[in-house]
């Protein structure tokens, strides 16, 4: 089973409450196709502008199991208020740096 654990925008979090990240993951659709079983170990913001909160919660994600990171459609698509993070790539390249290697960030969900 792969663990993963999601981390989405903190502006979207009163308008979505995360339903199309579990479908995808759940029924392996989106950036979840191909995977074996997922198990969602985790689904926090990114703590606001300007998403530094992520590299730690992505960090915390991966001590308690998660073999995959997601940065939610939110972040990477600006579903559903049409407008990206515009810090989405710098927030993808800290966390890659504190996580390591061995974990694979995806960048987007659904």
């Amino acid at each position: 089973m792969k663990k993963i654990g999601i981390i989405r925008c903190r502006q979207t979090e009163d308008m979505c409450p995360g339903s199309n990240c579990f479908k995808t993951a759940k029924e392996n659709l989106g950036a979840f196709q191909g995977m074996e079983a997922i198990e969602v170990v985790g689904f926090v913001s990114c703590g606001g502008c300007p998403g530094k909160r992520a590299v730690h919660r992505a960090k915390q994600m991966v001590e308690r199991g998660a073999e995959v990171v997601v940065q939610a459609s939110c972040i990477t698509k600006g579903t559903p208020i049409g407008f990206p993070c515009p810090f989405a790539e710098e927030m993808r390249t800290a966390i890659k740096r504190r996580v390591g290697d061995t974990i694979q960030v995806l960048t987007y969900s659904h």
